[in-house]
């Protein structure tokens, strides 16, 4: 059994908790500097926790000395401050951020690292990441990447057509800060909320903007080798609109703090979600010019016998999938590991990453 510790009791940090002690590989401690948040964090014999400040150094290090590995679902500016407690405790660190700064940071820290830093392990960055490696991979010459991921109520009924389903903090996070994308061959940073498509899928009608963070180091390491690389968040149509709203002629990109109370308080959070993956990579393959597509809907359901959100078991489903491919020498243990580094049919084979494999699911309900 390895000893793992997961910093932050929130929604997110409470469903990777569960999802690994129900497998009886792993006891698991919860950290956070709230004790209502700990105490709301369902009971499991391979659960405890423990109240520190992240920013309390000396603790956190304590704590996660002798441990297998932290995996950080704290707020991503406090991300940076559990990477290095984990570097110099010698343990590895595994975390979900979207933030491009706080991911140079963690491979900076890498550099002189013991353990393995494996950043960005949720939906996007993360799965994205992996399954546009791999589509990519299947081609001679690449021409375009196109990666496309939305968090949605199944039932919209205010105008934004939005409820709220993760972090608050990363949703204005990834609204506001630049966006990178490759362009002609070229990474580059784009304005967020900008370059909306519409598409359909199954016959209902997204609309999809820049954001930031979604491309992960995949950005990075393809390029050169792609003429058009973007990453877009899925939406109802009309959500962009109200949004570039608020943040432009009412100015709340600069008072985040104002845009999030209005969020909190105006956008009910909701358990009945889905979460749209749509990818498609097209190039060159023996000559011939090919499209390549993976398409897939994830829905709320009961995972470790609780009821999830379709974000929450997805996000925990990726960070999960990759503790156990690192646990497994399947992926590096020591220094920067990538999201593209891990193989895409280890991990639909994994017990978490079978969420993700449509067919898997399908003989899941048949059965």
């Amino acid at each position: 059994m390895k000893n793992i510790v997961i910093v932050g009791a929130g929604k997110i940090g409470g469903a990777i908790a569960q999802m690994l002690a129900a497998t009886g590989d792993y006891s698991v401690t919860v950290t956070d500097r709230s004790e209502a948040q700990l105490a709301a964090v369902d009971k499991h014999p391979a659960v405890t926790t423990a109240a520190i400040d992240i920013a309390d150094r000396a603790s956190l290090v304590a704590l996660l000395k002798g441990k297998f590995a932290v995996l950080s679902a704290a707020p991503f500016h406090l991300t940076g401050a559990v990477a290095e407690a984990a570097v110099e405790a010698g343990t590895h660190y595994l975390d979900l951020t979207e933030d491009v700064a706080t991911t140079r940071k963690v491979e900076a820290l890498a550099a002189n690292a013991k353990s393995a830093l494996i950043p960005q392990c949720g939906l996007a960055p993360g799965f994205i990441s992996i399954v546009a490696n791999d589509l990519a991979s299947r081609f001679d010459t690449l021409d375009s990447v196109r990666m496309r991921v939305g968090a949605l109520p199944q039932y919209p009924s205010n105008a934004l057509n939005y409820n709220l389903t993760w972090s608050t903090d990363g949703l204005i996070n990834e609204y506001i800060e630049p966006c990178e994308a490759v362009v002609e061959g070229k990474l580059i940073t784009v304005p967020a909320m900008e370059e909306r498509e519409e598409f359909s899928l199954d016959g209902v009608t997204y609309e999809a903007f820049n954001t930031s963070g979604g491309l992960g180091t995949l950005a990075k390491t393809l390029e050169g080798k792609v003429r058009t690389m973007n990453y877009r968040t899925i939406r109802y149509p009309g959500h962009q609109t109200i949004v570039k709203a608020l943040l432009n002629d009412l100015n709340l990109r600069n008072r985040r703090d104002v845009l999030k109370d209005l969020f909190e308080n105006a956008l009910p959070a909701t358990k009945q979600d889905v979460v749209v993956v749509f990818v498609t990579v097209c190039g060159w393959k023996d000559g011939r010019y090919l499209q390549e597509t993976y398409a897939n809907k994830v829905y709320a359901g009961v995972v470790a016998g609780q009821k999830m959100s379709a974000i929450q078991i997805t996000t925990a489903a990726g960070i999960c999938t990759v503790l156990d491919l690192l646990a497994d020498g399947k992926l590096p243990a020591k220094g920067f590991v990538r999201q593209e580094e891990v193989s895409f049919a280890d991990f639909l084979a994994n017990r978490f990453g079978q969420v993700y494999d449509p067919e898997a699911v399908k003989l899941a309900k048949a059965s």
